[in-house]
C-alpha cells in the first residue's frame, strides 16, 4: 500500500468528533457530574457561552438529552435539568442492584490474580480520592470499581446492560458519595476479598448488601431534604 492511501486512511481514522456530538457529551457530564443541578434552567444562550459554541450545537444537544429523559423541555418555559423521582431512583437502583449482584457472583468465579490486583488498585485510587475529599474522583472511581467487577465476570451481555445504567447511577450517587464516605469503600474490600476468595455466594451478597445501603442512603438524603425545604 503507497504512503498517500496510508495518510488517508489515517486521516479517517483520526477524524474529530463532530461539534453537536460533542457539546451532548460535555452537557451529559456537566448533568451528571451535577455541576448542572436536578431542576436547573437550562439557557440556551448561557450554556453556548459556558462551551465556546453556537447556540445551534445546544440546541441539538438539548433535544437528544430531552429524549433520552436528562431534561424536560417545557413549552414556554425552556428547557430544565430533569428531575428524578424516588420511584425512578428505585427502579434504577433495584436493576442495578439485580445486575451488580450476579457480576459478584460471577467474578467470583472468573477472577485472576490480575483481575483481584486490578480491583485493588481501584480500591486504593477510590480511598484515597475519599481521604481527599474529592467527591468528582470519588464518583469516578466507584463508577470504575462497579465496571471492572462486572468486566470481571465474563458474562458480555451482562457488561454491557450494566454499561447501559452507568452514568445514571453515577448521577443518583453524586449527591451522596460523601455521605457513604469510607464505609463504602470498606464494603468494597470485603467484595474483594471473597472474589479472591472464589465465595461466589458471599461476594453476592456482599454486593447486594452494599447496594441496598447506597439506596437507602439516597432515599434518605432525598426525605431529609424535603423535609428542610429548599435552600
Amino acid at each position: 500500500m503507497s504512503s498517500q492511501p496510508q495518510a488517508a486512511l489515517a486521516g479517517r481514522v483520526q477524524r474529530p468528533v463532530p461539534l453537536r456530538e460533542a457539546v451532548y457529551e460535555a452537557l451529559l457530564d456537566l448533568i451528571t457530574t451535577r455541576e448542572l443541578s436536578p431542576g436547573q434552567h437550562l439557557v440556551e444562550s448561557e450554556l453556548a457561552l459556558r462551551l465556546g459554541v453556537s447556540r445551534q450545537p445546544v440546541r441539538e444537544a438539548l433535544q437528544r438529552l430531552s429524549n433520552e429523559g436528562w431534561v424536560d423541555l417545557r413549552p414556554g418555559y425552556g428547557a430544565f435539568v430533569h428531575q428524578p423521582t424516588e420511584s425512578e431512583a428505585d427502579q434504577l437502583l433495584a436493576v442495578r442492584a439485580l445486575l451488580e449482584t450476579e457480576s459478584a457472583r460471577l467474578a467470583a468465579r472468573n477472577a485472576g490474580a490480575a483481575e483481584i490486583e486490578l480491583l485493588r488498585g481501584l480500591w486504593r485510587a477510590g480511598l484515597a480520592a475519599v481521604e481527599a475529599g474529592d467527591v468528582e474522583a470519588v464518583v469516578t472511581a466507584n463508577a470504575d470499581f462497579h465496571r471492572s467487577v462486572t468486566e470481571v465476570s465474563g458474562n458480555e451481555v451482562l457488561a454491557e446492560l450494566a454499561a447501559q445504567v452507568d452514568r445514571r447511577v453515577r448521577w443518583y450517587y453524586a449527591p451522596i458519595a460523601r455521605a457513604r464516605g469510607r464505609a463504602s469503600w470498606d464494603e468494597h474490600a470485603r467484595m474483594i476479598d471473597a472474589i479472591e476468595e472464589r465465595d461466589e455466594r458471599e461476594a453476592a451478597r456482599l454486593m447486594r448488601e452494599h447496594t441496598e445501603r447506597t439506596r437507602r442512603t439516597y432515599h434518605e438524603r432525598i426525605d431529609g431534604v424535603g423535609a428542610a425545604g429548599p435552600r
